[in-house]
């Protein structure tokens, strides 16, 4: 990627455009931490593209003064796709909704997820259908009232982590809106990562669906309810970092370092680039016995399809000669309509 010699601020990556969202909502601290982290990667503004798809997320292209596309319901991820196949040179994002890529979208984010494609997709998760005023999504809880269930969900959410680790993602990341350092560091390591980079964002939906993470953002209760992960580091938590999370053969527990039989030296040492313990931490999330996890999933490396794609066609130049599309239009069998 083309490195820059001069230093841009978060300003310059602001549009000229009117912030469009609702007075509260959490979409605008991840669009303050993008336009924060992006002048850290010393890359042109002209090489960085920005696609959407529909909901309330898929405005971001408009307040971003880069490149930007505004798809359809459910497409941004295949729009990026060929985005980034056919203009290799470009730093290619895509910021979708719990809706936008996990129902309509889903088939289209699984596959580039298993391609593994150098793009990078931020999910906004708010656990609702926000833009057409509350149904409930593929991340609602079960048993959640709203518009489209007024007597409850009786679908299973989705753990879009969990979802990202069976389609063999290879960068796999969360992190919280009202967390904005933690969210820039994520949105950093994500662009640095050669593949697909998937993150996670717990956003909050003031208007439908407000406090769906109070327990995870209230300063009271919040540091027994989130365990940072971090690379080569114990998985501890709580207010006086008292608590931690061992694994009994594959079964994570809860231990207190208080209760004189467990220090910091039973807890689990997480390390990012193994999938087995990514799978177990990711269940741990929404499950009541345990904090939620934050952080780097799992990181790994893979060659990208659009790498190989270049490779492939360079062969075949070599192997077959530079193409010659009139010939090839005007090759076998071909006729004259009179």
């Amino acid at each position: 990627m083309e490195q820059l010699n001069i230093k841009y601020t978060a300003k310059d990556f602001a549009s000229d455009q009117d912030v469009r969202w609702c007075p509260g909502c959490g979409d605008y601290s991840i669009l303050a931490q993008v336009q924060r982290t992006l002048p850290e990667l010393n890359i042109p503004k002209e090489k960085i593209v920005f696609v959407s798809g529909i909901g309330c997320s898929s405005r971001f292209p408009y307040y971003m003064n880069t490149y930007g596309f505004h798809g359809i319901h459910g497409r941004a991820t295949a729009i990026a796709s060929g985005l980034k196949v056919s203009r290799p040179d470009l730093s290619v994002w895509v910021a979708t909704g719990d809706g936008d890529l996990l129902s309509i979208g889903g088939n289209h984010f699984i596959h580039v997820l298993r391609r593994n494609i150098d793009m990078n997709i931020l999910l906004f998760n708010n656990k609702i259908y926000g833009l057409t005023k509350g149904q409930y999504s593929p991340t609602s809880e079960h048993g959640k009232k709203t518009k489209s269930s007024p007597f409850g969900v009786i679908d299973h959410p989705f753990n879009p982590i969990l979802l990202a680790l069976g389609a063999e993602g290879t960068f796999i990341a969360r992190s919280i809106d009202r967390e904005p350092k933690h969210l820039q560091e994520m949105i950093y390591r994500a662009a640095k990562h050669k593949g697909t980079s998937f993150i996670e964002i717990f956003q909050n939906c003031n208007i439908f669906n407000d406090g769906a993470y109070d327990h995870l953002t209230d300063k009271e209760v919040k540091d027994e309810n989130v365990v940072v992960i971090e690379h080569n580091k114990p998985l501890v938590f709580g207010k006086k970092r008292n608590k931690g999370i061992k694994l009994d053969g594959f079964n994570p527990k809860v231990i207190n370092f208080d209760d004189g039989k467990n220090s910091i030296n039973d807890c689990l040492i997480y390390d990012e680039t193994n999938n087995d313990l990514a799978y177990i931490v990711a269940r741990l999330t929404d499950n009541p016995s345990f904090p939620t996890p934050i952080g780097v999933f799992l990181s790994v490396e893979r060659s990208t399809y659009d790498e190989e794609m270049v490779q492939q066609i360079e062969g075949a130049k070599k192997k077959l000669g530079v193409g010659d599309l009139n010939k090839l239009f005007n090759s076998g069998n071909v006729w004259e309509v009179s």
